[in-house]
């Protein structure tokens, strides 16, 4: 009796799933719980594990295919490896794998991949074990992989320096390539018109000292590691600060809807993260019941699984206000772009040493730019500069966070 292998049931707000791909092949024997096939949705790539050991008999739907919650992805004969690998070893069929092909599935599967990686490594069909691995507990990253292509290729290229030039060639490549969005990336894009369209947004900017942030933290973070077992980032201090100026002005905690300003009473602080698909955006739910290790830990927690693809959808919706740090990558001043529905996004950049007026003497000081970006529709100027300056307090005077003044 062959076992259905099922697309899983999709949240209400994701309608349909693409085929990105089959990590098994016909003929194939998998265990119970091992990955199958990556289905990509406009917010993550889920995972479609097997249901049983056993063989797998027949693919339903190729690579690139649309698909819905419970259709039907292929089909699985119940047994156990061992018996299943002796005898389909006996005879040879059309849809049997070859054994180098093989060897190279069962040691792919032996690695850890996240979704990208595993599909470079199958497309140019590499040697996992060969790849020098940076992930969180030894994943190897589509950066890895990305890496080791670039080492070959500058190591054949250097292989070919001595071969004749032929005359009249200027070298270099003018070739292109033609690469299809991820459906991340397309719903990315659609948010991001959609915002531009919809609302009237302005940017506003600040900086910020951050003399006494870092100071607290050189003090106290071989400590805090020590108890919380996480590094004390400057992300917490930026989140407790903003909860504390959002109470003050609720209005950037708000939503639009049609004429309606909705008032959030809690604050669900969304974090953006880069990945290699694209920026997520998960959320840390009633962020101002947490201490600042919590919130660390939670940041930590979202980076490694949205990186891995191991994010969960509903972790991706709502929130009510979103920080961005651009400054991770060296950005010293943009404009983010607001997250619909919410009407405020903080932007945060990078720690430079420049020239500051202190008492009326110059000194050197770590300062950071900050910008904010809100919706005119529902904030006005005063309010969002207000905002910037109460964050600018807070942070360069952190014992205000403690006694909330």
């Amino acid at each position: 009796m062959t076992i259905e292998v099922k697309v899983p049931q999709l949240p209400e707000s994701v309608t349909d799933a693409t085929v990105v791909t089959w990590h098994k092949r016909v003929g194939d024997f998998v265990r119970r719980d091992e990955n199958l096939v990556d289905l990509e949705t406009d917010k993550v790539v889920l995972e479609v594990p097997a249901p049983i050991d056993g063989i797998l008999k027949e693919l339903k739907i190729d690579d690139g295919a649309i698909v819905t919650g419970g259709q039907v992805l292929a089909l699985l004969e119940p047994g156990e490896v061992a018996a299943a690998g002796s005898s389909a070893s006996a005879k040879e069929s059309p849809t049997s794998v070859a054994p180098a092909e093989a060897d190279r599935s069962v040691e792919a599967s032996a690695w850890k991949l996240g979704p990208a990686a595993r599909r470079l490594v199958e497309e140019h069909d590499l040697d996992v074990s060969a790849i020098a691995s940076t992930g969180r507990d030894g994943r190897i990253t589509k950066g890895d992989v990305l890496d080791f292509l670039a080492t070959r290729r500058a190591t054949s290229a250097a292989s070919d320096e001595d071969a004749p030039i032929t005359l009249g060639s200027r070298g270099g490549s003018r070739t292109e390539q033609r690469v299809a969005m991820t459906r991340l990336r397309v719903r990315i894009a659609e948010r991001l018109v959609e915002a531009q369209h919809t609302a009237a947004m302005l940017t506003t900017f600040n900086e910020v000292d951050m003399t006494e942030v870092i100071g607290l933290r050189a003090r106290y973070r071989d400590e805090f590691q020590e108890r919380y077992s996480v590094k004390l980032g400057f992300m917490s201090f930026f989140v407790k600060a903003s909860i504390e100026a959002l109470r003050r002005y609720p209005v950037l905690n708000a939503s639009l809807d049609d004429t309606d300003i909705i008032y959030h009473e809690y604050f669900d602080i969304g974090v953006a993260i880069s990945t290699d698909r694209g920026l997520l955006v998960p959320t840390i739910r009633n962020a101002e019941s947490m201490g600042y290790a919590e919130i660390e830990a939670t940041i930590v927690d979202f980076g490694a699984r949205a990186r891995s693809g191991g994010i969960k959808l509903e972790e991706l919706t709502g929130g009510t206000f979103t920080i961005t740090n651009g400054g991770i990558f060296g950005s010293l001043m943009s404009t983010p772009i607001l997250n619909p529905p919410q009407s405020g996004i903080l932007g945060m950049h990078k720690i430079q040493q420049r020239p500051t007026v202190v008492d009326g003497e110059i000194e050197a000081r770590p300062m950071m730019y900050v910008a904010l970006t809100y919706d005119h529709r529902v904030v006005d100027g005063r309010e969002a500069v207000q905002f910037l300056v109460a964050l600018k307090e807070l942070l360069e005077d952190p014992a205000r966070l403690i006694l909330q003044v």
